[in-house]
């Protein structure tokens, strides 16, 4: 050991002088390496979660937006069938202007035909008056008696039309009221002796049934006051074996023998219309 009096020395100056171990300086290496990646690792992270983020965002706007779309196009839709409807309320209001306008002309036309008419029917009033008057001339008769329509008998101022073809008591009523008149009312015995004269031994309707209130009136709806006298005995009898349908006998008419019977309405029958006389 004497024999090398500095070899300590150097071996202490070496101890001084040394440096870190080459394992620290491996560490920081390693440190060094891998931090970059790492930080490049968190910041790719960062990026793909705020990306996602974005992502999300933007589909739900995406979504919004295609909501507001569809919503859209069904008020679009709304919007267009609305149009059609009312390009369609247009034609119709054209259609109906043009129909108002037919019409228009229409009951213009119909308006002078009514005046026409009128001019008619007073020409035919005046016809029949004059002829009224040429009768009373010609017969030498009274001018208060009036006159009657052609195929009309006259009996106290009072007109009688005695049918040849038979209806039901319906139609014939019908009839009688076409020409301004009604079924036969019979209210005195003179009236009662005149018809009958006319009318023995057919068979004719009369202005009498009970179908209205189920007792019998005249069609004026007089009350008929029952006399058996004006009857064939043993009627009205309300006879339900006719064959003829729903109802019993509900019209009365004048038998063969100038009495009443009643009949089922249906039945068809000569008639009889009565109404007043015209007067000059």
């Amino acid at each position: 050991m004497a024999d090398y009096p500095y070899e300590k020395q150097d071996d202490d100056d070496n101890t001084w002088i040394k440096e870190p171990p080459a394992l620290s300086l491996s560490g920081v290496s390693r440190f060094r390496r891998w931090l970059f990646p790492a930080l490049a690792a968190v910041a790719f992270l960062v990026l793909i979660i705020a990306v996602g983020a974005i992502n999300t965002k933007t589909s739900n706007r995406l979504s919004s937006v295609e909501q507001s779309v569809s919503n859209l196009s069904s008020v679009l839709q709304s919007l267009n069938a609305s149009l059609q409807h009312a390009e369609e309320t247009a034609r119709t209001v054209h259609s109906l202007q043009s129909e108002v306008k037919n019409n228009r002309q229409q009951l213009t036309s119909v308006s002078e035909a009514l005046k026409q008419l009128s001019v008619v029917d007073s020409l035919s009033r005046s016809v029949a008056l004059l002829k009224c008057s040429l009768e009373h001339i010609i017969n030498n008769s009274s001018v208060g008696d009036g006159c009657c329509p052609l195929g009309w008998k006259m009996f106290s101022s009072t007109c009688y039309f005695f049918s040849t073809l038979p209806l039901s008591w319906n139609e014939s009523k019908h009839w009688c009221e076409r020409q301004e008149s009604h079924l036969l009312v019979l209210t005195t015995d003179k009236e009662w002796d005149f018809v009958t004269h006319q009318t023995v031994p057919e068979w004719f309707w009369v202005g009498l049934s009970d179908g209205r209130t189920g007792r019998w009136e005249w069609v004026n709806q007089t009350p008929y006051t029952m006399e058996r006298r004006h009857w064939v005995p043993g009627q009205p009898d309300s006879w339900t074996g006719h064959g003829l349908g729903h109802g019993d006998e509900d019209c009365a008419h004048l038998h063969r023998s100038g009495r009443l019977n009643d009949l089922h309405c249906s039945t068809n029958l000569r008639y009889i219309c009565q109404k007043h006389s015209v007067h000059t």
